[in-house]
């Protein structure tokens, strides 16, 4: 364990000194795309009018033979396309794997001042992120990039999941985790096939009926997936990460990809990932603040400017804790509504179109 005075220490020198607070800026969805991929490149620059974060993927679902491409599509990607306000990320192949270190070097060095946050796949310990932190400490010294590279860790085993408190806890770079269940699945020996989500054999069940013992008894799908995210958002707040859910599998299913974004986001989770456009418009609805409570907490800060004392507002207690949070709302409606018109009009900060 290092000590805390060196915990903000740069890690090799001439590299950036760590941030000491992990931006939180607009974050409901991360876009996945493969930027070995002609059409979809040629897409992006309105994707990312519509995201809020845009992911050049490196690993699952890019084949071996494209992994070269994609990784020097996304430092073209990196250099000529205009991001604006949306955060570029790329989430790099597993440690173990003979392609890593090449993604770690030539995205630092060549696109390092564009780049926001690297997603380490199948992180199993703090041990990985440790690694990871020097190496990209030496890669920002070598390239004179100015402010750090964050860490975005993916929970993918059981091992990771495990340690998961250790891990959000291991560098300063953590910037949040997200949660990644089919490889999860796989590696605790669940029978499931599904991409995220419920499954109708993990059910609750009613008692039989006394009196009529055949009847048919009342069931409740459960999701199997509560405990884990529950134990990442827990990790993620005490280290003041973001939390994100990871992939929903079944693009055709809007209802129930809805119905598991809106329970990640009950539990604390800020966003989720993005496999197909119409999952972006399905993170807005489900991870932007609601326009009624975004009107009340605005209300709030209008009769109490300084936060300061207990005020009765619509027969509800406000004190200087709850300022804070219709603070963070309608920071966040602010940021919002400014990449978004629609947003921007129901947050009552645009006026309405003629």
């Amino acid at each position: 364990m290092r000590s805390p005075r060196d915990f903000f220490k740069p890690l090799a020198v001439g590299a950036p000194d760590p941030i000491t607070e992990i931006p939180f800026p607009p974050s409901r969805m991360i876009h996945f795309f493969d930027a070995s991929n002609e059409k979809m490149v040629a897409k992006l620059p309105d994707t990312i009018a519509k995201a809020d974060i845009v992911l050049g993927n490196l690993e699952d679902a890019v084949p071996v033979d494209r992994k070269e491409a994609a990784r020097e599509g996304l430092v073209k990607v990196g250099k000529t396309i205009d991001k604006g306000d949306t955060q570029l990320w790329t989430r790099v192949n597993s440690l173990e794997s003979p392609w890593v270190l090449d993604d770690l070097t030539t995205l630092v060095t060549e696109i390092g001042d564009v780049l926001d946050v690297i997603m380490v796949p199948k992180v199993e310990g703090p041990w990985d992120i440790h690694y990871v932190d020097r190496l990209l400490a030496q890669l920002e010294a070598k390239g004179n990039i100015q402010r750090p590279i964050l860490i975005h860790a993916l929970l993918e085993t059981a091992q990771g999941v495990a340690h998961l408190e250790e891990i959000a806890a291991a560098s300063p770079r953590m910037q949040g985790m997200s949660f990644g269940p089919a490889d999860l699945a796989a590696s605790r020996r669940m029978k499931t096939t599904r991409v995220g989500g419920g499954h109708p054999g993990y059910v609750s069940m009613s008692d039989p009926d006394p009196d009529n013992p055949d009847a048919p008894r009342i069931t409740a799908q459960q999701d199997p997936w509560h405990y884990s995210i529950a134990r990442m958002v827990d990790a993620c707040t005490m280290n003041g990460l973001l939390p994100f859910y990871g992939p929903f599998g079944d693009i055709k299913d809007t209802v129930a990809c809805e119905a598991q974004f809106r329970a990640a986001f009950l539990l604390g989770c800020v966003g989720a990932w993005s496999l197909h456009p119409v999952q972006i418009d399905i993170a807005k609805k489900v991870f932007s603040p609601d326009p009624a409570e975004v009107a009340f907490a605005k209300k709030v800060i209008a009769a109490i400017p300084d936060g300061r004392g207990v005020h009765m507002i619509d027969g509800k207690m406000q004190d200087d804790a709850t300022w804070k949070q219709c603070k963070v709302m309608v920071d966040l409606a602010e940021q919002l509504a400014a990449k978004d018109p629609e947003l921007a009009e129901a947050y009552g900060f645009a006026p309405a179109a003629a």
